[in-house]
C-alpha cells in the first residue's frame, strides 16, 4: 500500500516551515476532531480511550511531516477539511483515500504537502473509506487531558470538533 511505503519516509521539514505557526479553518467538513493514540490507563476512572478510529494512518500521516507517531492530527469524517495556512505549513493526508488540493491545483495524498502562507489546504471528500487524517509539520497546539489531546464526543473530554474560523 503506498500509504505504508511512504510513511517509511520521513518528511525533512523545510527551513521555512515554523511549527505552531497556524491554521485558519475554512470549511470544518461534517465531523473532524482532534486526534493523538487516545487516553490508556484510565478506563478504570470510567474514562474510555477515545483516539484515531485508524491508527496506521495516522502515524503514517505524522511521520511523513516528521512528528512523533503519536501526535495530535486532525480527523475528518467523509467529508473532508479546508483550512488556511497563515504561515508556510508542511501537512500530510493518509486514511481514506481524498482529492486534496492548495488553493484549488491538485496536491499529493499520502506525501507531505508544503503550504505556502494565504493558501488553502482542502481535502475533499472521501473516495472509499471513512476517516482521514491531515498531520501538520510540529503538531496541534491542544492541551493534553488525562494524557491525551483527543476529542471523545461522548464523554466530552478534550477539544470540540473543528467550526468555522
Amino acid at each position: 500500500m503506498a500509504e505504508r511505503a511512504a510513511a517509511a519516509r520521513p518528511a525533512a521539514v523545510p527551513e521555512d516551515v515554523r511549527a505552531g505557526a497556524g491554521l485558519e479553518v475554512v470549511r470544518p467538513g461534517p465531523l473532524t476532531t482532534v486526534q493523538d493514540l487516545g487516553r490508556r490507563g484510565v478506563a478504570h476512572l470510567g474514562v474510555p480511550r477515545a483516539g484515531a478510529l485508524d491508527e496506521p494512518a495516522l502515524r503514517a500521516a505524522n511521520r511523513l511531516v516528521g512528528n512523533p507517531d503519536g501526535a495530535a492530527a486532525l480527523e475528518t469524517t467523509l467529508g473532508g477539511v479546508a483550512l488556511r495556512a497563515l504561515a508556510p505549513v508542511l501537512v500530510a493526508v493518509t486514511g481514506a483515500p481524498a482529492p486534496v488540493t492548495v488553493d484549488g491545483r491538485p496536491a499529493g495524498w499520502g506525501t507531505a504537502v508544503r503550504v505556502p502562507a494565504g493558501a488553502v489546504v482542502e481535502v475533499g471528500a472521501a473516495t472509499h473509506g471513512v476517516r482521514g487524517y491531515l498531520a501538520v509539520a510540529g503538531g496541534l497546539a491542544v492541551p493534553p487531558v488525562l494524557g491525551s489531546r483527543s476529542a471523545d464526543l461522548l464523554s466530552g473530554l478534550g477539544p470540540a470538533p473543528l467550526a468555522a474560523g
